[in-house]
């Protein structure tokens, strides 16, 4: 392919790529426990909105809303663009253990109740072909245990992209959107995160108020990864994104649509459908801890918390309140790329598009230049690991200490570390370079990178050792 065309192209299907970035990394939202089913009695407004709960997930996994990113016999073959060692293991396994393997690699995991072997984090048309949906990021497992609206900190975007895209070129078949985007624009450089935000400005960038595309010059990107949040926040947080810019509403779901190939008349076509996904959100809660809790020192941990925690992330308990606050990044002190990487301008484009305007609702609210981070709901916090966000802290031993946060880390095991509540890991002096397998090198978290700093949040200082341990407790509680 001659080199002018190739470039052409990459710049058309970068911006194809931004379409699902978009969508997958920068929700803050709910998750696993869908609500229960109508009882026999129940009204039809109540059959209604279970309906549309059930069809919101439907609507999630079982239809594409953006061409397709590969076929089943490229992930099929997949195998043979690993690294030799694994490679020689696969080729001595059978089909379904080449699969299990491929999930692994990528951290894709079968949909819960479901022996079709198709994955929660992709479309899987009746012609095999894959297209990603939003559990591809916001739909992982809780320690093993595969979870819709669990945040999918296995998600290994870019080596799945760079091995499927070798995959296609020795198969012959035609490369798409991710293949050539991922050339320019990298999709995460540590496995659990992706580089999600800045696509949002890019993505508006093309379009005008009623999106409809135009011409317009590259906007600047700062490329940066993010923790994708879990879906089982969505029901308490009145706004969404880690700054709480955006006012919560269906239509903001839909931001991943804007590829080129879909035009305004699409997206009021397929408003309706993301209207029972936000009812799908909306129902979803965090799942309770399993293991073992001290029932006394969880009680003087919620004391504490109560004091010391809860102005900024709220109580828990029959008579939840959420206080919705955002804190200043001067006082909170976490990693600021986060909030300058999206500018002024690219919040205002927002504000006057179809996306903030819903309807009969009117005109949403929009923070075009926020100061800070929103304080997250804890709901479900032992469940959602790593920590800050931008997946920079591993366990909540270490949020509650921020003087022991590990530089260089990496998960080492499935299972909950139940002392210090979240991954097991082994901390190291630096990424090993000389790791042949690129899959393994991007498994380490760096926090001395740009956007990856696990620095602020620092308010546990004001607590004892004593005092520490048994907010530590109360958290598996909630």
């Amino acid at each position: 392919m001659p080199q002018r065309k190739f470039f052409r192209i990459l710049k058309r299907r970068s911006q194809v790529w931004f379409a699902f970035i978009l969508w997958a990394g920068c929700w803050t939202a709910c998750s696993v426990q869908a609500a229960d089913p109508p009882e026999s009695n129940a009204s039809d407004a109540e059959r209604a909105a279970t309906y549309a709960i059930a069809e919101g997930f439907r609507l999630l996994t079982e239809k594409a809303y953006l061409p397709a990113d590969f076929d089943q016999a490229t992930f099929d073959a997949v195998w043979q663009s690993w690294p030799k060692k694994l490679r020689e293991q696969a080729a001595q396994a059978t089909p379904e253990q080449r699969r299990e393997m491929a999930f692994d690699r990528y951290g894709l995991t079968p949909r819960p109740g479901d022996d079709s072997g198709r994955p929660l984090q992709y479309v899987v048309d009746a012609e095999g072909k894959w297209t990603m949906n939003c559990f591809s990021c916001h739909g992982g497992s809780v320690y093993g245990t595969p979870t819709p609206g669990a945040p999918n900190n296995r998600f290994a975007l870019q080596t799945m992209t760079e091995e499927l895209r070798r995959t296609k070129f020795r198969l012959g078949k035609s490369l798409t959107r991710m293949d050539i985007g991922s050339v320019a624009i990298p999709l995460g450089t540590t496995r659990g995160t992706t580089n999600a935000v800045v696509f949002g400005v890019a993505l508006m960038n093309y379009r005008d108020p009623q999106l409809n595309l135009i011409n317009a010059p590259p906007p600047a990107i700062v490329h940066h990864d993010m923790d994708a949040p879990a879906w089982w926040h969505f029901h308490k947080r009145p706004s969404i994104y880690i700054d709480g810019f955006a006012e919560r509403g269906h239509r903001g779901l839909m931001q991943f649509m804007l590829v080129e190939e879909n035009g305004p008349e699409k997206f009021r076509q397929w408003e309706s459908d993301f209207r029972q996904v936000y009812d799908y959100m909306m129902s979803l809660r965090a799942p309770r801890y399993q293991g073992a809790v001290d029932a006394r020192l969880a009680a003087r941990g919620r004391r504490l918390f109560n004091d010391h925690c809860a102005h900024c992330h709220g109580t828990y308990g029959e008579q939840p309140r959420y206080p919705n606050r955002r804190v200043p990044l001067s006082e909170l002190g976490t990693d600021p790329v986060r909030l300058a990487a999206l500018p002024v301008a690219g919040r205002e484009k927002y504000a006057a598009s179809w996306f903030a305007h819903a309807g009969e609702e009117g005109q949403q609210q929009t923070e075009t230049r926020p100061d800070g981070y929103v304080a997250p709901p804890l709901d479900g916090v032992w469940a959602s690991p790593p920590y800050l966000h931008n997946g920079s802290v591993p366990t909540l031993w270490h949020v509650l200490h921020p003087d022991q946060r590990p530089t260089v880390w990496r998960r080492t095991a499935e299972a909950i570390d139940e002392q210090r509540i979240g991954f097991q890991i082994e901390v190291v002096d630096r990424i090993p370079l000389t790791e042949s397998d690129v899959a393994v090198r991007r498994e380490y978290f760096d926090t001395r990178r740009r956007g990856k700093s696990n620095a602020g949040h620092d308010y546990p200082d004001q607590l004892s050792e004593d005092e520490k341990s048994a907010v530590l407790e109360y958290l598996k509680t909630l």
